[in-house]
């Protein structure tokens, strides 16, 4: 039976060593790792690191110019939410495995991390969905202001962007 016992540990010891291998990998894939995203309106591109740190900000052929800030601001966020969320998907797909070994390969999925209370909604394929981003919400609103009555004057950039696009 004393073999038995030294068998187990050293397949234990064995697969410590390598999940320890696995994650020290993994580490080295995401810091190296970044996600570009762009808005939606294609006036934004952003790039972020391993940890969703952003790491680049480029505002692409002068659109900035032409936009109110509240609509700079809405692509600006868009766009790093977008980033976020992939890096978020990229980091579950290649540390959820590592979470769930065990000596005798994977664990039920019960026994897994819960991603959704480390990333919250960055996860939902909602969160980032064409149709409910940021860009989409702000020219909502600018539809919402138009129709107003007595709203003040000096939105007439916006409008004609609005209608040119």
């Amino acid at each position: 039976m004393s073999e038995s016992i030294n068998d187990r540990v050293a397949e234990a010891m064995a697969h410590l060593k390598a999940t320890q291998e696995a994650v020290v990998k993994a580490q080295s894939e995401l810091n190296a790792a970044s996600m570009t995203a762009h808005s939606a309106d294609r006036a934004v591109r952003v790039t972020v690191g391993g940890k969703g740190e952003l790491t680049s900000l480029e505002f692409i052929d002068g659109k900035y110019r032409s936009m109110a800030a509240s609509q700079l601001s809405a692509s600006v966020l868009e766009a790093v939410n977008q980033a976020r969320a992939d890096m978020a998907r990229r980091v579950v797909d290649m540390v959820d495995p590592l979470t769930r070994l065990t000596p005798r390969g994977m664990a039920p999925e019960s026994m897994g991390v819960d991603w959704s209370s480390i990333f919250g909604s960055m996860l939902s394929e909602n969160s980032v969905e064409k149709g409910s981003t940021a860009m989409d919400r702000l020219r909502d609103e600018i539809h919402e202001d138009e129709e107003e009555p007595g709203t003040p004057t000096g939105r007439g950039t916006e409008n004609k962007r609005q209608r040119s696009e």
